[in-house]
């Protein structure tokens, strides 16, 4: 079992490489698709900048309720109705990293015992607060290569 700190610095550290792997990237480099059939980078960014409030949200319910009951979401219906491709990518940032350096302080709070609490998401089921706060924090690195990927097709280094 990771500490309330660990867990807090592993979290928080996902925006910085989140903002480290679109660096230097124009806003026509940002918008290009050039895998087909896959999102751009700024639809990616898009993309995790809609669920880190569900997932802060997820962390929160569990540390304030009692075996909550967090809800799923759907990131192609995300995707199809929320305009991720006309979206600003340094304001998708700026709420990433707002939205961790408020959570990270939350997560920092917390006792070993809290770490255990349990909740039911809707359709994985019971879970702890520790996985939900791993879960939260492998969301952006499961990104990251899709995001390197572009990169490398676009020939940005």
């Amino acid at each position: 079992m990771s500490t309330a700190n660990e867990l807090a610095n592993a979290y928080l550290a996902g925006a910085g490489q989140l903002r480290a792997a679109v660096r230097g990237m124009t806003p026509e480099q940002l918008a290009a698709r050039p895998i087909p059939g896959k999102m751009s980078t700024l639809e990616v960014v898009a993309h995790i900048a809609d669920f880190e409030p569900i997932l802060a949200d997820r962390i929160q319910r569990l540390i304030a309720l009692d075996n909550p009951t967090v809800m799923a979401a759907d990131e192609n219906e995300f995707l199809k109705h929320l305009f991720y491709a006309d979206r600003d990518v340094e304001e998708e940032l700026a709420v990433i990293e707002a939205i961790r350096r408020k959570t990270a302080r939350l997560i920092r709070k917390l006792s070993p015992d809290q770490l255990k609490r349990t909740g039911t998401h809707s359709e994985k089921g019971p879970v702890t607060l520790e996985r939900i706060i791993q879960m939260a924090t492998n969301h952006i690195p499961h990104h990251l290569p899709f995001i390197a990927d572009k990169r490398a097709a676009l020939g940005i280094g």
